[in-house]
């Protein structure tokens, strides 16, 4: 009984959290005003200002939980078991492009929409973005090197830049993506990959 107040607590913030996503990942940063999040999670100015201090300080933990939840979904992906390295790097660039769809993106898309906006806005955001990047960048090229290490994959140079380049690749594709509305630069990104990691088309 005594947990109740802090479960509650961790919901409500979480809740916040949650719809702010879902709201800035259509819509971006600077475009949606704080009662706007608060009217749709049904929760009153006072309850924001207890978990965040500003709205700076919400987008930097928006940030930080989006990226701990990508990275968590990104180390199952590529832990399945019954595939070849190259494989689950193939599943997951499939699923980034099935994620990434220009008409509704349900909040799983914040990096590529607020990256350019809220890396001039804040530091703090900038260097969560940083970081959760850095986290991509790096379980690609581990993947990298343990496909090479298999024999499922070649590369040429270091696992570390095709891990850069496949993440700079992906994510240029995805503001291509959605200034296009169509989805043909994620067909050139996944024969650019298919090269990179030599593997037949």
């Amino acid at each position: 009984m005594a947990n109740a107040p802090i479960t509650e607590s961790y919901d409500v913030r979480d809740n916040i959290l949650a719809v702010g996503q879902r709201i800035m990942a259509g819509k971006g940063y600077s475009a949606v005003g704080l009662n706007e999040i608060l009217t749709t999670a049904g929760v009153p100015k006072g309850s924001f200002y207890h978990y965040f201090g500003s709205k700076d300080a919400f987008g930097e933990a928006l940030l930080a939980k989006y990226f701990d939840d990508y990275l968590a979904e990104m180390d199952h992906m590529l832990s399945q078991p019954d595939m070849t390295m190259a494989g689950r790097l193939m599943h997951y660039f499939e699923q980034w492009r099935a994620n990434q769809s220009f008409e509704d993106c349900q909040g799983k898309c914040l990096a590529v929409k607020l990256g350019a906006e809220v890396a001039d806005l804040s530091e703090p955001m900038r260097l969560t973005l940083k970081q959760g990047t850095a986290g991509i960048v790096a379980r690609l090229a581990d993947a990298v090197e343990r496909g090479v290490a298999e024999g499922s994959l070649t590369v040429q140079g270091s696992a570390g830049q095709a891990g850069a380049s496949l993440y700079q690749l992906w994510l240029g594709a995805s503001v291509m993506v959605k200034i296009e509305r169509d989805a043909s630069p994620f067909d050139a990104a996944m024969e650019t990959t298919q090269h990179l990691l030599h593997l037949p088309r």
